[in-house]
């Protein structure tokens, strides 16, 4: 069956013929980010000058909306939002900053937004993506429930990956560091499907713990570092994307050490477990507990095999 040129040519042509917000945006030494046709800006406040640094992405903006302008397209204030993210203690720093100016539309700042289908609130806390996750989870595992007696295991097994465990991976990565309140209430939505594909009654002793073991599934807390793993070891061995490979560092010891030869990455010191939460130092952290057989793994497949028995033994087989 063929596919539809649109849909595999369309966004890749928008992405080339707006290749040149990168060179815009470069000078005013501003991130960017752009999937399609959503543009994400983000810079680093100082605590001191942000008043600044504000000014310099209020410029960016206004020369990419004369870009857009000539070149036949819109920056809609309307669609656009603004977030400051970071810790309680940062962001009274910014207390009375409240709004930015977008092609001179005043967009107030928000307490969460969603982005690539994640919501982010200020203070990376997750409560509201967390709530969206278990809601759709609960919501297909209920139409599960009604029509389980009349299919087989393995067929709601399947369904139950494709509709649940896809929602529970996307983009879990950025749950590294979550609090434990909020991986239990995905453990629960995990823990309840399970229930469903093998048809376990609420009232039965069994427990999820040998559900899931029985399942082969992992708990929430190894998935995500099965995501972070994965999306190391394509980083480190392709060096794409430039944007994450350009923040790991091996570990280089000042002198010869055992350790040398693992290739370990360096894990930069942070002060706050909002820090530790980083992809700088959670990536390095969940690399350097592998061993170093999967580390060595000569293809994406066979480290995706190796890394999930590892992870599968040490969670349902501990020494």
């Amino acid at each position: 069956m063929g596919v539809p040129q649109g849909s595999v040519l369309g966004p890749f042509l928008f992405t080339i013929y707006t290749s040149p917000v990168s060179s815009i945006v470069q000078p005013f030494n501003i991130q960017q980010h752009q999937c399609a046709d959503d543009t994400q800006l983000f810079i680093a406040l100082s605590n001191t000058g942000y008043l600044s640094d504000i000014h310099n992405l209020t410029q960016c903006l206004s020369a990419l909306h004369s870009w857009f302008c000539l070149n036949g397209m819109a920056l809609n204030p309307d669609k656009s939002d603004a977030i400051i993210i970071g810790t309680r203690q940062h962001s009274c720093s910014y207390s009375a900053l409240t709004s930015v100016d977008v092609a001179g539309s005043t967009i107030p700042l928000a307490d969460h937004i969603k982005m690539v289908g994640v919501t982010l609130d200020k203070h990376l806390k997750f409560d509201d993506h967390v709530s969206a996750v278990c809601k759709s989870a609960h919501y297909h595992i209920r139409a599960m429930r009604n029509i389980r007696p009349a299919i087989t295991e393995d067929m709601v097994k399947a369904v139950a990956c494709a509709l649940i465990g896809s929602g529970l991976d996307y983009a879990n990565s950025v749950m590294y560091g979550m609090s434990s309140s909020n991986v239990a209430r995905l453990q629960r939505a995990q823990n309840a499907a399970a229930r469903v594909v093998v048809w376990a009654s609420r009232r039965q002793s069994t427990n999820s713990f040998s559900l899931l073991k029985q399942l082969h599934w992992l708990p929430i807390e190894c998935r995500i570092k099965f995501k972070i793993a994965c999306i190391t070891y394509k980083t480190v061995s392709t060096a794409h994307p430039a944007y994450l490979h350009s923040v790991l560092k091996h570990y280089v010891p000042s002198r010869r050490l055992r350790s040398s030869d693992c290739s370990l990455l360096a894990v930069p010191r942070v002060r706050t477990c909002f820090g530790s939460r980083s992809f700088a130092v959670a990536v390095p952290t969940t690399w350097n507990s592998l061993p170093l057989l999967i580390h060595n793994s000569p293809s994406i497949s066979g480290f995706r095999c190796q890394l999930k028995t590892f992870l599968y033994k040490s969670v349902f087989e501990p020494l």
